[in-house]
């Protein structure tokens, strides 16, 4: 598997961040999944066509996340946000994150979302051929 990074920038909104102007930790996980689409268009997948996929009878729903948060984020600041796979098995995904000011190499915060493939029944199977080759 080639590593691929996929960069992607981000604009705090207000409605990022808490009531006292610092981004709100759920924003870095809505963040995490913009990553994840991007990553996808990066490879010449749709997302729509990867997270549920009915002609194929297929989803990759996350099924695990986590984001350390190092230093905070203001409202109105530029982040670029990092995105590579870190594991692809017979029936999983699993993405890293890092994030940084574009003008500074100090990590701002760093995390992983874990993605299963389901079928229509809503178990486990295996990743689409598709999508395996694509993003290995």
């Amino acid at each position: 598997m080639t590593e691929r990074v996929v960069k992607v920038p981000i604009v705090v909104r207000f409605g990022d961040t808490d009531p006292y102007g610092v981004v709100y930790f759920v924003s870095y996980f809505r963040y995490c999944h913009w990553g994840i689409e991007e990553f996808l268009r990066n490879v010449g997948l749709e997302p729509n066509m990867v997270f549920r996929n009915q002609e194929e009878k297929f989803g990759l729903p996350v099924v695990g996340a986590r984001c350390d948060f190092f230093r905070p984020v203001w409202y109105g600041e530029k982040l670029e946000l990092h995105v590579r796979l870190k594991e692809v098995r017979a029936r999983v995904v699993v993405f890293g994150f890092e994030f940084y000011r574009p003008s500074e190499d100090s990590l701002i915060a760093k995390g992983e979302a874990t993605l299963v493939a389901i079928g229509s029944d809503w178990k486990s199977r295996e990743l689409p051929d598709l999508l395996k080759e694509k993003i290995t």
